[in-house]
């Protein structure tokens, strides 16, 4: 079993900058890919970013590609997805996830364990 906790969201304006964060517990940190997730009301779950279990693979979605950064700090088992020049098109409820077989997918099907969420909120 994994436990995942997000944290960090909040109200931000356009152009802001905004870091969450993702605490787990249970099995080792190191053992699993992680990914965060995003679901704005009336929407599917998409994918964000992922990253490998060292930290050295990361993918990201098009929508966010050069302005978020997922990193992740073994030592604290946390995951963090820095979020630069939000827009308002970036609200939702941010997810992390364990990707426990180690696909590095962007399907939430292919993860295992989910945390609560945070809410995101981008104002213009």
């Amino acid at each position: 079993q994994v436990q995942l906790v997000e944290s960090g969201g909040g109200l931000v304006q356009a152009g802001d900058s905004l870091r969450v964060s993702c605490a787990a517990s249970g099995r080792t940190f190191s053992s699993y890919f992680m990914g965060w997730f995003r679901q704005a009301p009336g929407n599917e779950r998409e994918f964000v970013a992922c990253i490998s279990m060292s930290g050295g693979r990361s993918y990201y979605a098009d929508s966010v590609k050069g302005r978020f950064t997922i990193s992740r700090d073994n030592a604290k088992n946390t995951v963090y997805l820095q979020m630069n020049s939000l827009k308002p098109e970036d609200t939702a409820v941010y997810y992390c996830a364990a990707d426990m077989r180690g696909w590095g997918t962007s399907r939430p099907s292919g993860y295992d364990y989910w945390g609560q969420g945070t809410q995101v909120t981008v104002s213009s």
